[in-house]
């Protein structure tokens, strides 16, 4: 099972770093290994996060003409992702179970439909991160440090919005938010003895070798075949805990 979950995981690394939904692989997966709810949704976090670190060394030459917005928005993301952990360490695992399908439902529609919406936001071409971005920014950290299935879209939408046309730079700037989301949250998560150490550091490893390495290669992988792929597995994920939901 332990080779399952590496697989999987460094499969999950690539496809965040390519064309996220990443976790529409590793919380599933440690769910049917038998892993609390709860702590399955923490160490899916846990798994993931240094991936995103190692996609972002990737992208670092992207940041350069953004730096002026990373502290405010690195802010607001810590803040919010603390807030949004904080939900998740008080949540049950039967209340999480409950929540889950329509928490997978909404990822699954963001991931589906975000980037057609993007792509359309970006032609109106805003010229500067305004309150409202922010404001934005604060929400999407709360739903991500609770559960984070599609962040990366919905914060490349609130760029698009602002006015960022440059996809490199928007999704280097995107990396480095969710970093700084599910960083602090893990932290909430570790302190409260909520991350599954054995699985987790074993998806861990993956991750980082799928995250670097999908970094690498996004600007030559055409990104519409792995996208189909990933949607397929997400609405099919969907429907399974649907059913397991009200069945």
């Amino acid at each position: 099972m332990l080779l399952v979950l590496f697989g999987v995981a460094l499969l999950a690394g690539a496809l965040n770093a390519v064309a996220g939904g990443g976790s529409f692989l590793t919380l599933p997966t440690l769910l049917f290994a038998g892993t609390a709810p709860v702590s399955a949704n923490a160490t899916s976090t846990f798994a993931l996060w240094p991936g995103t670190v190692a996609s972002a060394v990737a992208y670092r030459d992207d940041l350069a003409t953004e730096r002026r917005h990373l502290l405010p928005l690195c802010a607001v993301s810590v803040v919010g992702g603390l807030f949004g952990g904080g939900l998740l360490l008080r949540t049950s695992d039967t209340s999480f179970m409950r929540l889950l399908p329509w928490l997978m439902l909404l990822a699954t529609v963001t991931f589906t439909f975000g980037g057609s919406v993007t792509a359309r936001l970006r032609r109106a071409r805003a010229h500067e991160l305004s309150l409202w971005a922010f404001a934005l920014q604060f929400v999407i950290a709360i739903y991500g440090g609770y559960f984070g299935g599609g962040i990366g879209i919905m914060m490349l939408a609130v760029m698009a919005v602002a006015g960022m046309t440059n996809i490199h730079e928007m999704n280097a700037l995107k990396v480095l938010l969710a970093i700084a989301i599910n960083g602090i949250a893990l932290a909430e998560f570790v302190v409260q003895g909520a991350v599954a150490w054995q699985p987790g550091l074993v998806m861990a490893a993956g991750g980082i070798i799928g995250g670097f390495a999908g970094a690498r290669i996004a600007r030559q992988l055409p990104a519409a075949p792995v996208r189909t792929f990933v949607t397929i597995v997400a609405w099919t994920m969907t429907a399974y805990f649907f059913v397991r939901a009200f069945a």
